[in-house]
C-alpha cells in the first residue's frame, strides 16, 4: 500500500464531485471547508457502513475489496489509468478487469498518426478485434488491397488460405486468445458471433474445444502468404494503448522466404 499516493488520488478526485449532482446537500458544519463530497457522503453513495471510506482514504484499510474500489472509482469518474493506480496504491496489484464495459472500444486519435509512421505493416484494433486504423503496408498484405474489418475473424475464419499451416501455426494460439477474451467479455456480440461460427465449422470446432493456455503473440513468428511479396514469416510486436484495456497495437515484421530460426531471439534487457 502506498498511503500517501492513495490519499492524494482519492482526496483530489473527491473534491471534484458536487454533492448536489447526487441529490445531496453540501455539508456546512463547523470546520467544513473542503470542496466536493464529504467522506460520509461517499459512504452513502457507495452503500457502505459509516467510516468505510475514511479508512480507505487514510490508508488504514489494507487490501480493500476490489468491489469497493470499483464503486468508488466509478463514483469519482476515474479513467482506466487512474483505476490501475488506485488498485496499485490500495492493494499493491493491478485490477482484475477494466473499470468500464466500454473500455477498449476506442483509442486516442493520435494512434492513427503513430500507425501511419511505422515502416512495417501495423494496425490498431479495439477489444473486439475490430480494426480501428492501419497503415498502407498492412493493406498490401491482402489480395484485395484492403485490410479485414475484424482481425480475429480473419485469423480464424476468412484468412485461412493466406495463413500458412493454419491448423497448427495459427488456430490453436489464436483460439485460446478468443477464449480468454470471452472469459472477461462474455457479452461481447462480435466475439460471441465468431465463436458461434467456429463451433458450427467441422474443421475448427475440434481445435477450439481442445482449449489450452492463452499464449500472447508478442514476439511470436508465424508463416504467412503476403499478397504482394509471396510466402514468408511475420514477427508480431504487440502493445496496448494505456487508455483502452483490451485494445491492441500490432506491428508485423514481414520477412520473405523460409524461417530464419525456430528459436526466439533473446529478450532485450537493460545492462
Amino acid at each position: 500500500m502506498n498511503k500517501r499516493a492513495l490519499k492524494r488520488l482519492l482526496k483530489d478526485r473527491r473534491a471534484l464531485i458536487t454533492p448536489e449532482d447526487h441529490g445531496l446537500t453540501r455539508p456546512t458544519g463547523p470546520g467544513r471547508r473542503a470542496p466536493g463530497l464529504s467522506q460520509h457522503q461517499v459512504d452513502q453513495l457507495v452503500n457502505r457502513a459509516f467510516g468505510t471510506y475514511h479508512r480507505l482514504e487514510s490508508g488504514t484499510y489494507p487490501n480493500a475489496p476490489v468491489d469497493l474500489l470499483r464503486d468508488i472509482a466509478r463514483l469519482f469518474a476515474l479513467n482506466e489509468q487512474e483505476w490501475i493506480s488506485l488498485c496499485r496504491y490500495a492493494r499493491g496489484e493491478d485490477p482484475p478487469s477494466p473499470l468500464y464495459d466500454t473500455s477498449g472500444d476506442a483509442v486516442p486519435a493520435a494512434w492513427e498518426d503513430a500507425v501511419a509512421a511505422v515502416a512495417h505493416p501495423a494496425y490498431v484494433t479495439d477489444a473486439s478485434w475490430n480494426l480501428l486504423t492501419c497503415n498502407e503496408q498492412f493493406h498490401r498484405l491482402f489480395a484485395s488491397g484492403r485490410a479485414p474489418e475484424n482481425t480475429m475473424r480473419w485469423m480464424l475464419i476468412d484468412g485461412r488460405e493466406q495463413l500458412t499451416d493454419w491448423a497448427n501455426a495459427w488456430a490453436p494460439l489464436v483460439m485460446t486468445q478468443l477464449q480468454a477474451a470471452l472469459a472477461q467479455r462474455a457479452d461481447d456480440k462480435v466475439l460471441c458471433e465468431i465463436e458461434r461460427e467456429l463451433l458450427s465449422d467441422p474443421l475448427a470446432r475440434p481445435l477450439y474445444e481442445v482449449g489450452g493456455t492463452s499464449v500472447h503473440p508478442d514476439g511470436d513468428e508465424r508463416p504467412i502468404w503476403h499478397a504482394a511479396d509471396g510466402p514468408g514469416w511475420v514477427t508480431m510486436c504487440v502493445a496496448q494503448p494505456m487508455s483502452a484495456p483490451g485494445a491492441r497495437f500490432m506491428i508485423l515484421i514481414f520477412r520473405p522466404g523460409p524461417r530464419r530460426s525456430s528459436q526466439r531471439p533473446p529478450m532485450l534487457q537493460a545492462r
